[in-house]
């Protein structure tokens, strides 16, 4: 099996909020990849920006602009900062003030670039899931999505944590643009797990955001997304 150097990147929280089910913490560089995939002189541009390693899980750099680029990259420092991330404020439940303030300006700085004002889609997808809920079928379905998702293009980071006690969770991905996140939700995978919602998750629901960094990286805010 052939292995290709990726750059690494850390998927959800912090250890104390994972349990065994959640293999994802990325501390190596190595990712294993299919036979027959052609990984030459890729190495550099391909991103580890969820909990999935393999191949066609991987965001290629190459295909994003400067400044998407350069936040995927800040992104795999993305954590959250408190235990009730299911149900606390989306603004108040992950590090953006370290993923904008500190690793994304180190990297702009780092690159000589100049920061264009910028806005990114973001959906935070809240849920809970009976105890009869099977997490392998759960976990199947959002693999395959996400795979499907990455290869529409413009996905930039996808993190997920871990049903408390009363089954309730958080997932949230960050997008390029809001027409890529709908063409990637177009997809037979998506229409699979979106029919097992039902089935699935006693409750559910879906929050959009708007992450606009400026000029410069001089100011940034997250809001509610308004069309």
């Amino acid at each position: 099996m052939a292995a290709t150097q990726v750059v690494p990147g850390q998927t959800v929280a912090s250890d104390i909020f994972l349990n065994e089910k959640m293999e994802a913490a990325i501390s190596s560089a190595e990712i294993s990849t299919s036979p027959g995939n052609d990984t030459k002189n890729l190495d550099s541009n391909l991103l580890v920006v969820s909990p999935y390693t393999e191949r066609e899980h991987l965001l290629d750099l190459r295909t994003l602009d400067a400044e998407n680029a350069l936040l995927a990259r800040a992104l795999v420092h993305m954590r959250a900062l408190r235990p009730d991330y299911a149900t606390a404020n989306y603004s108040e439940t992950f590090n953006w003030t370290e993923i904008i303030e500190q690793h994304l300006e180190s990297l702009v700085r780092e690159g000589g670039h100049q920061w264009k004002n910028t806005c990114f889609f973001i959906v935070a997808f809240r849920s809970q899931i009976p105890p009869t809920t099977k997490y392998a079928d759960l976990g199947a379905m959002d693999k395959a999505a996400h795979a499907e998702a990455t290869a529409s293009g413009g996905f930039l980071k996808y993190w997920f944590g871990t049903p408390d006690q009363d089954g309730r969770n958080l997932a949230t991905c960050i997008w390029r643009s809001e027409p890529e996140a709908k063409e990637g939700g177009k997809g037979p995978a998506h229409r699979k797990a979106a029919g097992a919602t039902r089935h699935l998750y006693t409750h559910w629901k879906i929050e959009r955001y708007r992450l606009t960094i400026c000029d410069d990286l001089q100011s940034w805010d997250l809001v509610d997304w308004a069309d």
